[in-house]
C-alpha cells in the first residue's frame, strides 16, 4: 500500500480493533475534517465505513480484509456495532459513509470542484448534480461485476487517472469498491481519496431512506430510542461469529495531514 510522503506533518491517530474490524474511532465532524484537510494531489488512498456486513465479508475474503486493514481513514458506519462496543466499554465513534458524503457537499465541495465518480446511474448523478449545483462531475458506470472483468477494470482505471479530482467517489458496494480502489493504487498514476460509499449517493438525494441521525438526534432535535436492545445485539453478533477480534493483517494507522503544505 501506499504511505503518505514524509515532507507532511502527522497526527498520529489512535485505531481500534473489533469485530475483526479496524476502526478510527472518530466522530462525523472529525471525520469529515481530516477527509477536507488531506491534499489533492497525494497518492491514490481509501475511506471506508465499515459496517456489519464488513465484519462477515473480511471473514471470508482475505483479499477485502487485507485492503480495509491498510485504508486511509476506516470509520464506524453501523449503529449495531457501536452498540455492541459500548456494551464492552469501547466507543467505535460514528461517523457513516452517507452523512460524510452529505456533509462534504453541504460544506466542503464547491460547485465547480472537480469531482469523479465511478458507478451510479446517469439519472441518479443527474439528481446529484441539480441538488447541489454541480458543474464538474465526470462519471463513468462500469458494468456490473465489473471487478472480474479485466477490460473493464482497465478502462475505470484510465477513467480516474484522466480525471484527477480530490475526491472519487465510488458508488458500489463492498468487496468491489475496496478492490477497485486497491486496483488504482496498484497501478499508481490516481490521486486523491477514494471514498467507498456504496448507495450513498441515493440517500442523500432522496431516492432510499436516510440513514439514522448521528448521535441518536434527529435533524429536528427529537431524541431517537437507542440502546434498549444492546444486549441482544451483543447475542446476534456473537452467535454470528462477529466479535471476534483475532489478529488481523499488518496495518499502518491513519496519519491525517495538516492542511498546510510543507
Amino acid at each position: 500500500m501506499n504511505s503518505l510522503p514524509a515532507s507532511h506533518t502527522f497526527t498520529a491517530r489512535p485505531e481500534i480493533r473489533f469485530a475483526g474490524l479496524r476502526f478510527h474511532a472518530l466522530s462525523l465532524d472529525e471525520a469529515v475534517a481530516a477527509v477536507a484537510a488531506r491534499p489533492a494531489g497525494l497518492p491514490f488512498d481509501i475511506l471506508i465505513t465499515p459496517n456489519a456486513e464488513h465484519a462477515w465479508l473480511r471473514r471470508k475474503d482475505d483479499e477485502f480484509n487485507r485492503i480495509s486493514a491498510n485504508a486511509w481513514l476506516s470509520t464506524n458506519d453501523s449503529r449495531v456495532l457501536k452498540q455492541a462496543a459500548r456494551f464492552g466499554g469501547v466507543d467505535l465513534g460514528f461517523a457513516p459513509g452517507a452523512h460524510i458524503v452529505d456533509v462534504l457537499f453541504l460544506r466542503t465541495i464547491a460547485p465547480d470542484e472537480a469531482i469523479t465518480i465511478i458507478g451510479g446511474e446517469d439519472e441518479v448523478i443527474a439528481d446529484l448534480a441539480c441538488q447541489f449545483s454541480l458543474t464538474n462531475i465526470a462519471h463513468h458506470n462500469p458494468p456490473m461485476g465489473f471487478i472480474n472483468k479485466p477490460e473493464a477494470v482497465a478502462a475505470a482505471i484510465d477513467f480516474v487517472a484522466a480525471h484527477p479530482a480530490r475526491f472519487v467517489f465510488v458508488a458500489m458496494g463492498p468487496p468491489q469498491s475496496e478492490k477497485f480502489c486497491q486496483r488504482l493504487i496498484d497501478d499508481g498514476r490516481a490521486t486523491g481519496l477514494g471514498l467507498c460509499i456504496g448507495s450513498s449517493i441515493n440517500t442523500i438525494i432522496g431516492r432510499t431512506p436516510p440513514a439514522p441521525p448521528v448521535d441518536g438526534e434527529s435533524r429536528s432535535g427529537v431524541a431517537v430510542p437507542t440502546g434498549a436492545r444492546t444486549g441482544a445485539v451483543v447475542e446476534t453478533l456473537s452467535a454470528a461469529g462477529l466479535l471476534w477480534s483475532g489478529p488481523g493483517p499488518a496495518r499502518r494507522p491513519f496519519i491525517p495531514p495538516q492542511a498546510q503544505d510543507a
